[in-house]
């Protein structure tokens, strides 16, 4: 059985991932990013990052910021020579500490972000988005009877007439809500009272802003945080229950 090669990689806050490999004389050989097979498309994209030797017995690869890869999920393999056949790498630790407050980052649109993490088989991936716009869900405040979120808009702002969308996962019903924006035009949040989503899927549902004019509203979730490929370990936002009507209150999960 031959032996599996482990990869780390470390992002920085301007998005540049570096990959490091257990390889001391790399040569000609290339860290390749293989999109994963969508209907339709034959052959997925591929970037190709040349290694180098880091002088510690290992080689590095860097994906820098630009360009983006095109939004979807990308496998890491390992190509020794241009007609080799590429070896999947799998995953070693992932420093991802600075996308944890990647929402106080304003990003321009095209709003690009990659995500490395451990597939469910183990493997390394990168989860890409490339989309106009995006809104970065932040802390969610959980009350006696009705629920505050805290976002930001990254790639545009705020337009008189926004509103939130909450949509149900199976029925798609939905709840319109107005947000309250902040004086920059990217931060907003919004309240919504536990009575107003009776009926609504117990499973849970999608927010999306709505900016005007009316197009493809950009759904609010937590990009920045890892585990994704594996919902189940996928980190929340601050959740932060307020005090209830005898003072006690619990701490952030």
């Amino acid at each position: 059985m031959t032996a599996a090669i482990r990869a780390t990689c470390v992002a920085d806050a301007d998005g540049r991932l570096t990959f490091a490999l257990p390889l001391a004389a790399p040569d000609s050989a290339h860290l390749l990013l293989r999109a994963r097979p969508r209907k339709g498309v034959p052959d997925p994209a591929e970037r190709r990052l040349p290694l180098e030797a880091s002088g510690d017995g290992r080689s590095r690869a860097v994906l820098e910021p630009g360009p983006p890869l095109e939004e979807g999920r990308w496998d890491a393999y390992l190509e020794r020579e241009p007609d080799a056949e590429p070896r999947q790498l799998t995953s070693g630790p992932l420093d991802l500490r600075v996308l944890v407050d990647c929402a106080r980052v304003d990003r321009p649109s095209p709003v690009a972000v990659r995500v490395p993490y451990r597939a469910m088989d183990g493997f390394l991936a990168v989860r890409a988005w490339l989309r106009p716009a995006h809104a970065e869900a932040g802390p969610v405040e959980v009350g006696d009877t009705a629920t505050t979120v805290t976002a930001r808009l990254h790639g545009t702002a705020l337009g008189e007439d926004a509103v939130v969308r909450l949509r149900g996962r199976r029925s798609r019903e939905e709840r319109v809500l107005s947000p309250s924006a902040d004086a920059d035009g990217r931060g907003f949040r919004f309240s919504v009272d536990h009575a107003d989503l009776t009926g609504v899927d117990r499973r849970g549902g999608g927010l999306h802003h709505q900016p005007p004019p009316r197009g493809a509203p950009p759904p609010s979730r937590r990009e920045g945080a890892p585990g994704y490929g594996r919902s189940r370990t996928r980190r929340p936002p601050q959740l932060r229950r307020s005090p209830s009507r005898t003072g006690r209150s619990s701490g952030s999960s």
